[in-house]
């Protein structure tokens, strides 16, 4: 593919992505059922046909066909025609299945460690009071050297705080009411699913980067279609992904093409009630990221889904129909047509309105990074099958991934959990004793209220004879009986 990715064809002839300039990231947009998903798998094949390794989130199920090769149609056959498409061929490609519930891929799976403070308390929609508590957890968990590997970790570890915190020393007494709030968040949480999504073995990001054996690179495919349902799992995990990438790849500057792509489909979630600070952090990622050989590629419905400072950095675009009834969706349409590199020859504001299922207006960078001028484009069929694949060719799939075998069982190592219910046994039994001590040495030694049969006799005898004493008859039975013992 000397000439790069085929994105489809115009009247002007076939319209390529260069990959050199994959990595400046890219936007595929459009109305639902217009075609994005088709634009998204055709896109993964060229990267994956370069031997770049993809990763990307299969919202609907329907790109997991992607695995198997397509099969002949005659409007496949009329289109290939159309575009001039030579030795078109159809085939699948190799790819990964990953699934954080673990059902319809390799688990994956996170720690709260590597995860952030800042995540986390995205995770959970916490407020800023909330967040800098989390942050002190991670604080004391670093100080103490404690891993916090799950929520059993996170919760223990906010208990202990909660209980013991101004025993701790200055900054670690917090609120039990604002802990209180963050357990129960928790507790959402874990009823959405999301506990599932940490553990060990947690993902090593250079599974992610794999090439095949035909040297095509490795199609990450995440199932997502319930992970999408709790929108704020799903966008943070998958900004998680992007922020380990960005932190751990090393420097390359600008390199022949990515050494790996990332497609963030239904982005608008990315960006839903996001604070600034999280906004400003996923700007500097999308900006930074690029020269680590990365390459973003966000899927939506509208460009206006996207904040402008993220907006002006995705340098390819492929722009399906909008619908434009109100006079809200005709200013998108306008702002829409407004991004692209404008053409003479096209009416970029009426075409985003007229184009049918599987047309796109293509804008890609060229040489030295300049926009061409937008195009109406005829999107080239996909070389794999377009639609699900079966149980059963997932199962295959999935049996013969190495991953698996990494990340197929999990394992609880020693960690916050842990170290802390053992302290707190140490410290209850400790002071148990030190209480049983001191009430052992200030007790007074006290003589049993029960007698003897023998010394009940001798008091009641005693009494008697105290009353006869006080007679002449006792008198006398006295000193007779004192004679008799005297003797």
């Amino acid at each position: 593919m000397k000439d790069g990715i085929l994105i489809g064809g115009s009247d002007s002839g076939q319209v390529f992505l260069n990959p050199r300039y994959a990595n400046r990231h890219g936007l595929v947009a459009g109305a639902t059922g217009t075609g994005k998903t088709v634009t998204l798998q055709c896109l993964a094949e060229g990267f994956s046909d370069l031997g770049i390794p993809v990763f990307l989130a299969d919202i609907k199920g329907d790109i997991s066909g992607i695995s198997q090769a397509g099969k002949p149609h005659k409007k496949i056959a009329e289109r290939v025609a159309k575009i001039g498409i030579e030795n078109y061929r159809q085939r699948g490609y190799p790819v990964a299945f990953w699934d954080v519930f673990r059902k319809k891929g390799t688990p994956v799976r996170s720690t709260i460690s590597e995860m952030g403070p800042q995540l986390i308390s995205r995770l959970l929609d916490l407020n800023e009071a909330q967040e800098s508590i989390i942050t002190l957890v991670f604080e004391f968990a670093d100080d103490e050297g404690m891993l916090l590997v799950d929520l059993a970790d996170l919760r223990t570890t906010l208990e202990y705080l909660g209980n013991n915190g101004k025993d701790l020393g200055v900054g670690f007494s917090v609120s039990k009411a604002s802990v209180n709030a963050i357990l129960r968040r928790l507790l959402m949480l874990e009823r959405e699913g999301g506990d599932q999504f940490f553990g060990e073995p947690a993902l090593q990001l250079e599974d992610l980067m794999q090439v095949s054996r035909d040297g095509r690179g490795v199609i990450n495919v995440l199932a997502a279609d319930v992970l999408v349902r709790s929108q704020r799992v799903y966008s943070t995990f998958l900004l998680w992904i992007l922020s380990e990438l960005f932190e751990n790849l090393p420097e390359l500057g600008d390199p022949e093409q990515p050494v790996l792509v990332f497609f963030f489909d239904e982005a608008h979630l990315l960006f839903k009630d996001a604070p600034k600070a999280l906004l400003d952090k996923i700007e500097q990622v999308v900006r930074l990221i690029r020269s680590k050989g990365v390459g973003i590629y966000f899927i939506t419905q509208s460009p206006g889904d996207i904040p402008d400072s993220v907006l002006g950095q995705l340098g390819n675009r492929v722009q399906h129909a909008l619908r434009a009834y109100t006079p809200k969706e005709q200013k998108v349409v306008r702002v829409a047509a407004q991004s692209f590199r404008a053409n003479p020859a096209l009416d970029t504001v009426t075409a985003i309105t007229e184009l049918g299922v599987g047309e796109a207006l293509v804008s890609t960078l060229q040489e030295k990074g300049i926009p061409a001028p937008v195009e109406r484009v005829l999107v080239r069929p996909p070389h794999s099958r377009m639609g699900q694949a079966t149980v059963a060719e997932r199962k295959a799939n999935m049996d013969s991934d190495p991953n698996m075998k990494r990340y197929g069982k999990s394992y609880d190592p020693r960690s916050a959990h842990e170290v802390l219910l053992e302290r707190t046994k140490a410290a209850l039994e400790s002071k148990q004793k030190t209480e049983l001590e001191k009430r052992s040495a200030t007790a007074k030694p006290r003589r049993s209220s029960r007698q003897s049969s023998t010394e009940a006799f001798i008091k009641s005898m005693a009494r008697s004879l105290g009353t006869a004493a006080g007679s002449s008859l006792g008198k006398k039975f006295f000193r007779g009986l004192l004679g008799s013992l005297l003797k």
